[in-house]
């Protein structure tokens, strides 16, 4: 991965956060640290 592809990542990622912070209130941060947490003991499970 260059440096220009994380970059851009990067950018994208704060931009799709910042849109649902500021105008469409889908809670992604929620979301995905419930996932998170899921997966998680999820392999809690198999250790």
């Amino acid at each position: 991965m260059t440096n220009a592809i994380a970059v851009s990542l990067i950018v994208l990622l704060a931009g799709v956060l910042a849109l649902d912070a500021l105008v469409l209130d889908w809670n992604i941060p929620v979301f995905v640290g419930r996932k998170l947490v899921l997966l998680l003991e999820t392999l809690a499970v198999w250790r």
